[in-house]
């Protein structure tokens, strides 16, 4: 395609452009197509695309004052441009420029609209109040080889069973493990989506996929997880995450999905004299459901329990708080390995704190026991020798 000065603009941010290459990729499915105002209406009024589960409208309504002043100006049949990062990413052929309230789209998507909600503010400043629909075709995408590589890992152990794991591990921490490693008990292949994060209070991408992979690839047996990388946008916030969860793990292939206990969307409700929650919600999703244990360490029973399980109370349990345990790594403390496997503990302290030490290998020598060699080790080598003092009891 030629792209001509005479082309409109339309400016768009990662997380449009991230749902956008969902869509095309067929991981939406039953959305194909950037709704119009008859057919968002009718996703708002039933929560259904074709019989199918689908929470709120997929619009395209990027905020700017001169995306608007574009928008605008748009004709039925004419083509834009839709800009990425200042390149151009998609072609589209307009069908219709409709008006939204950008708010009531937010309480659809979180259930309020109350800006001290973690994400309502940060989507309502992304959200304009026209949206565009259209066929659109993404310019110079690159192939997305995951459900090759899902269906690559069935075929190899011949998998009746394909089981999704949805997480963040920022970071990954002992009931993650846990989870996983319940979840693999039942299934022959299980398939981790790690979400990749836009905000800077997490742990970059990179550090946790590799914490993640050095879990499985020196804790689990061989050939039955696959990691699929899976962009955070807004369309998997608020109270209807699991249904999309649903969608996107059926659509790679998995029929089966593992939701953890205190997940954010898994509210209940009562309707029709019985008490309910989002799952009763997914319908027409050929998928099974399962809701997994909240698990703790509990000081009594000293191991990680389920809370189902366990009989001594909450005074007695530790809970696994992600935000907690990740604020003690950025100030550059050793989590306990109750909470955090100590080889995934060095991996990030080595990757926030890079250099940190004046002199490591005096330090490594000053405190830690050594083979009487001298030898060049890594800050990695620090913590965990560091971790083996801490454990030491000897003295207590």
């Amino acid at each position: 395609m030629t792209l001509s000065r005479k082309n409109k603009t339309l400016l768009i941010d990662k997380e449009a452009a991230a749902a956008l290459e969902l869509l095309k990729d067929g991981l939406l499915s039953p959305v194909e197509s950037l709704m119009n105002k008859k057919e968002s209406e009718s996703v708002l009024k039933t929560g259904l695309i074709n019989g199918k589960s689908f929470p709120f409208p997929f619009i395209l309504a990027p905020s700017g004052k001169i995306n608007a002043e574009v928008l605008r100006s748009l004709q039925k049949g004419e083509e834009i441009i839709i800009l990425f990062d200042k390149k151009p990413f998609a072609s589209l052929i307009v069908d219709e420029v409709f008006h939204i309230d950008p708010r009531d789209r937010i309480k659809h998507i979180y259930g309020t609209d109350d800006i001290s909600h973690p994400g309502v503010m940060t989507t309502l400043n992304r959200l304009g109040s026209l949206a565009v629909s259209g066929e659109y075709t993404l310019l110079n995408k690159s192939s997305n080889t995951n459900k090759q590589k899902i269906q690559e890992a069935k075929k190899l152990i011949n998998a009746k069973h394909t089981t999704a794991l949805v997480m963040a591990g920022n970071p990954l921490h002992r009931a993650h493990e846990k989870l996983i490693r319940q979840t693999l008990d039942s299934t022959d292949l299980l398939v981790i989506f790690l979400l990749k994060p836009y905000s800077e209070s997490n742990l970059s991408f990179e550090i946790r996929k590799e914490s993640l992979e050095f879990f499985i690839n020196n804790f689990l047996t061989k050939n039955h997880v696959v990691v699929v990388p899976l962009e955070n946008s807004y369309i998997f916030a608020g109270y209807n995450e699991i249904i999309i969860d649903a969608v996107v793990a059926k659509n790679y292939g998995c029929n089966r999905l593992t939701i953890g206990r205190n997940h954010a969307g898994l509210g209940m409700f009562y309707d029709c004299n019985s008490n309910k929650s989002i799952i009763d919600k997914v319908i027409g999703i050929d998928i099974e459901i399962t809701v997994a244990s909240e698990y703790v360490y509990c000081d009594k029973c000293t191991t990680l329990v389920s809370k189902n399980t366990c009989p001594h109370g909450q005074h007695h349990q530790i809970s696994y708080h992600s935000n907690s345990i990740l604020e003690l790594l950025e100030l550059g403390i050793l989590p306990p390995t109750i909470l955090m496997r100590k080889e995934i503990s060095a991996v990030v302290l080595s990757k926030l704190h890079p250099n940190r030490f004046k002199n490591l290998e005096k330090i490594y020598y000053d405190i830690l026991p050594s083979k009487g060699l001298l030898e060049e080790h890594t800050e990695n080598d620090f913590y965990l020798e560091l971790m083996k003092l801490y454990q030491t009891t000897s003295l207590t």
